[in-house]
């Protein structure tokens, strides 16, 4: 796996995918830093060997050119978090960038348009591709929230480079740390699956069932598990199509001897809402007209018993409806669990968007070990895919 440290870029011109896809409020400013932030160790690396970086990155879902998703609303941005001057031009393909990038200097930075302008970014275009890499004598990805995506920045460019590619320190972190949970993880090995639906985690499900010890389910996919098993949910979120395939995740579970742990108890509410009545009650006794929205307080102290045990901790989703106050209980009790075990030597890795933003929010981020930027690319790791722009520098 090639890495930054495999090179020497004085004199080079980097060219790098960052993944610049922030929010941004109505008038324009960056909301949430995270990701620049994320990229600032690879750009200032190869500023300090004496290159110089042409970032490329795309931001929202724009349909062709739209005023509202231009990186240039980011410069000023990535100006500070670097401390450098960051450069923009007004494209990502042609002249104009062709005479920014001739008087490109060592030490400096270059910021191109959105990628995205042009649709054949997301087609995986060819021709497109081969036009951005004129840009620089290295390709450098380091966007893990697209790897997984087949465009032409990500995982056709590569092509173009031969040898003169490589993973970023932020790439190469995400390839490692989800590395060391499904392979060279220390057991117990325990996996927390929150969120929704049982159907958008059976993929990861399946794929480390053999690897992990203790796999905690927690989120709306509880209720299609305890009906599945004959409980009563009331208005809870369900999959009525999927609890077959709840009971064979329980059988397989069996046969692996890796322990599934459903909450026990559940904060239920007669509303989707912060200011529905409430009262905690057995997740299999759900009177109809009410709804889980949390694990209840028996199943934090169970899931942080379990947590206290374990040396590798992956956590994907949340346990509850979090962005209300009145059911965050759960999931915050989990990413103290999740913290204490870290401070006494467990790794443990967060990822998934909805987790993410539990973590940031709640004050966890520097209390784990790893925060994964990739919601998508994340997931499809862990499920045992393999991902293009990931590929394209192994090739």
């Amino acid at each position: 796996m090639k890495t930054l440290n495999d090179y020497n870029f004085e004199n080079k011109k980097a060219l790098i995918r960052v993944d610049f896809n922030v929010p941004l409020n109505d008038v324009f400013e960056v909301t949430d830093d995270t990701r620049i932030q994320a990229a600032k160790p690879t750009i200032i690396k190869i500023l300090e060997d004496g290159g110089s970086c042409v970032l490329m990155s795309h931001l929202g879902r724009p349909k062709g050119v739209e005023e509202k998703y231009s990186l240039r609303h980011i410069v000023e941005t990535v100006t500070t978090i670097l401390g450098v001057k960051v450069s923009f031009v007004e494209d990502c393909i042609g002249d104009k960038v062709e005479t920014a990038i001739s008087n490109l200097k060592a030490g400096e930075v270059l910021l191109l348009e959105n990628l995205r302008f042009y649709g054949e970014e997301k087609a995986g275009d060819v021709a497109f591709a081969e036009k951005l890499s004129k840009w620089g004598d290295i390709y450098v990805n380091d966007a893990f929230g697209t790897a997984h995506r087949a465009h032409a920045s990500t995982a056709v460019i590569a092509q173009f480079f031969s040898e003169n590619k490589c993973f970023g320190n932020l790439l190469a972190q995400e390839i490692e740390s989800i590395d060391k949970v499904l392979n060279n993880s220390e057991k117990p090995v325990t996996a927390i699956l929150g969120g929704a639906k049982v159907s958008s985690k059976i993929g990861v499900i399946e794929n480390i069932i053999d690897k992990v010890d203790h796999i905690i389910v927690g989120g709306g996919m509880t209720f299609t598990f305890i009906k599945a098993l004959g409980g009563k949910i009331g208005n809870s979120l369900v999959e009525d199509d999927k609890l077959n395939l709840a009971l064979a995740i329980l059988k397989l579970a069996k046969e692996k001897n890796t322990e599934i742990h459903l909450p026990v108890d559940a904060l239920i509410a007669d509303s989707f809402s912060n200011e529905a009545n409430t009262k905690t009650v057995n997740t299999n006794e759900i009177p109809d007209g009410w709804m889980g929205l949390d694990c209840g307080p028996q199943t934090s102290e169970k899931f942080a018993e379990v947590i206290s045990k374990s040396k590798t901790i992956l956590w994907n989703g949340p346990l509850g409806v979090f962005e209300m106050e009145n059911f965050a209980s759960g999931t915050i009790e989990l990413g103290k669990a999740i913290a204490e075990a870290t401070n006494n030597g467990a790794f443990s890795l967060v990822g998934g968007g909805d987790s993410v933003a539990a973590v940031k929010q709640f004050g966890f981020g520097n209390k784990v070990s790893y925060v994964s930027t990739g919601g998508g690319a994340m997931l499809e790791m862990l499920e045992g895919q393999t991902l293009p722009g990931i590929e394209a520098i192994l090739q």
